[in-house]
């Protein structure tokens, strides 16, 4: 008689383009044919993941690298066993036509500034006393995970957002009101705070450290079947979206297909955790006093069980790549994203 292995796995957020592997995972029997049962969950507030998988009350999941190292510095017990998306561009992203905000940090001094938790008022904090500035010079406004929502409404005046989500949706209405995508401008993090790099916005596939250290074969298992849905959809990737839209209808939209797009060239090709990267977050975590001096990094890659790549060169944005998922061909291709590569100090 076969046996089943059960595994409980926690979104980061709701269902959203860029979790397309784990979902196809499980369509196309990658997670079966490993002899393992996967339970993809949602949170009801993505605030909650940390400390619901350092409980141990589910198995993995995902979460930001920023999250991931803060919650385990406040006690939770997670631990990084791979990466989803390498370095998604993060910033404070706005509409030029009417915040007032230009390329200079001190145009956010009386602005209304949404962030999604804790960590990006921090971020902000520390970025207003590097600029000359105090917390006091703007208003912090906590939306959650409707920053565009509330940019639109006129709640704030900029936010705290990814480029693949939050950006995306912003440009679109923004063409929907007659405006250009251009319209929306983003202040990047990386740049304003000298890192070099976005990679502390980098999602990452987590574990509670129990669960790790008791089931190894189970995280390989979970990995491999990862690694297998992602190698498809890197090679068809309007193929795998079709299938993954099947099983979430609600992401059959114009919009939604223009995140994916937008998120696929962030998608990790090996999944590996970036050492150079987890460097970069440790020394940048420690700068905001988000973990101690002595913080040991709760990340592995003992389980990913193919040849990984080399490292990236440092500071190169990665191009732009057709996927055949948006209809009339890539939404950036007419904007920044296909620039040539940029080379940060």
């Amino acid at each position: 008689m076969v046996t089943t292995e059960k595994i409980t796995c926690l979104l980061n957020w709701k269902a959203t383009p860029y979790h397309l592997p784990l979902f196809l995972a499980q369509q196309l029997g990658y997670f079966a044919d490993e002899g393992i049962k996967v339970a993809i969950l949602e949170p009801s507030d993505p605030s909650d993941v940390t400390e619901i998988i350092g409980s141990g009350k589910v198995d993995l999941g995902l979460k930001a690298m920023i999250h991931t190292m803060a919650g385990k510095a406040r006690g939770y017990d997670i631990k990084s066993i791979g990466t989803l998306l390498d370095e998604p561009f993060t910033g404070v992203i706005h509409l030029s036509h009417k915040s007032g905000i230009t390329n200079d940090f001190q145009s956010l001094r009386g602005k209304r500034i949404g962030y999604v938790g804790e960590f990006g008022k921090i971020q902000l904090d520390e970025l207003t006393r590097h600029f000359g500035m105090t917390p006091q010079d703007y208003q912090a406004i906590r939306v959650g995970m409707n920053v565009t929502d509330a940019i639109i409404r006129g709640d704030i005046d900029a936010g705290i957002g990814i480029e693949n989500v939050q950006q995306v949706e912003l440009e679109e209405w923004s063409v929907q009101q007659g405006r250009s995508r251009d319209d929306v401008q983003m202040l990047r993090i990386d740049e304003l705070a000298e890192l070099g790099c976005c990679c502390f916005c980098s999602i990452l596939y987590i574990g509670n450290e129990e669960f790790i250290k008791n089931n190894p074969e189970k995280v390989r298992k979970y990995l491999r079947a990862i690694k297998r849905a992602t190698d498809y959809m890197i090679e068809n990737p309007a193929d795998a979206y079709s299938k993954y839209v099947k099983i979430k209808p609600h992401l059959d939209t114009d919009l939604h297909r223009k995140i994916f797009q937008r998120s696929f060239r962030y998608f990790s090709r090996d999944l590996k955790n970036v050492q150079r990267d987890w460097n970069k977050v440790t020394a940048y975590c420690k700068r905001l006093s988000i973990v101690d001096a002595d913080f040991e990094q709760n990340q592995t890659n003992e389980f990913l069980t193919w040849p990984l790549l080399p490292e990236s060169q440092p500071g190169v944005e990665p191009t732009t790549v057709e996927t055949g998922v948006v209809e009339g061909g890539c939404t950036r291709c007419l904007h920044s994203s296909i620039a040539p590569p940029k080379i940060f100090a």
